[in-house]
């Protein structure tokens, strides 16, 4: 059984007759990444907050199932959704620093969401924010904890984001743009970091990039979108190595190379 099964999704916003993602399908396995690659606009962020329920604006999906588990999250109530975000599926955002409240400390902020999602004290709900700040190589997470979100990196920042979207460890952890907003050598430490995620809890996850060597180096599975739809899917092996849209191959070109080598792979 598939973990998550997007079968044929079309999503619309408002009176706009034309959908923004159009059959849009994806089956995703236990412990599998999948990339969904494309430039700003193309429908890779809408797909994946269809998946959770949180598309902004009056957007819908006007066609199709999204099947979580073998069970529709299509017309879930609130509480519902209450459930399962956060606790089986977990989102990290572009820049987790701005889903921080700049004036509150991490610590307060962690134990509210704790303790939100699972009937703890105050204390247990601040240790084990401790310990899952260090396991995402935050060191003294203590000191984290009672610092403001001003006071880290943004490389920290989105490491207590991903530390908050593991807490529960969720089944399926979907990433949005995860590393746009930092430096390479940041960016590099993250995406191995997501990845390491993967083998500890098997956790599946779907990251949305613009970015096609960060895409390629991940995935198990890459779909390439342009204009709400897909023109590429497949494993890694086979839209890296048989493209067969201009698009993608177009993609794979702007790769640059150091020394003869493409970093795609």
């Amino acid at each position: 059984m598939d973990l998550l099964n997007i079968k044929d999704i079309s999503v619309t916003y408002g009176k706009n007759p034309r959908p923004t993602v159009e059959h849009f399908s994806l089956s995703v396995h236990e412990g599998e990444i999948v990339s969904i690659v494309g430039e700003s606009g193309s429908g890779k962020t809408t797909v994946i907050r269809a998946v959770l329920g949180l598309l902004p604006g009056g957007g819908t999906v006007s066609e199709g199932d999204i099947l979580f588990e073998d069970q529709s999250l299509l017309n879930r109530s609130q509480a519902q959704w209450r459930d399962l975000r956060g606790t089986e599926v977990s989102m990290i955002f572009q820049d987790s620093g701005a889903m921080i409240n700049p004036i509150r400390k991490i610590g307060a902020q962690y134990v509210e969401y704790i303790r939100t999602h699972e009937k703890m004290s105050k204390r247990d709900a601040f240790d084990r924010g401790v310990e899952m700040l260090e396991r995402m190589r935050l060191p003294d997470g203590k000191n984290i904890m009672n610092s403001y979100p001003f006071q880290l990196s943004g490389g920290m920042r989105q490491r207590v984001g991903i530390a908050m979207a593991m807490t529960f460890s969720p089944k399926l952890l979907l990433a949005d743009e995860p590393t746009s907003a930092l430096d390479v050598t940041t960016q590099a430490q993250i995406v191995r970091q997501i990845m390491e995620l993967r083998d500890q809890f098997q956790t599946s996850v779907i990251i949305v990039t613009h970015n096609i060597g960060v895409a390629a180096y991940m995935a198990d599975q890459l779909v390439v979108m342009q204009y709400g739809k897909v023109v590429d899917q497949g494993t890694r092996d086979l839209v890296m190595n048989h493209p067969t849209n201009d698009y993608t191959k177009n993609l794979l070109a702007d790769v640059p190379e150091m020394g003869g080598k493409r970093y795609v792979s």
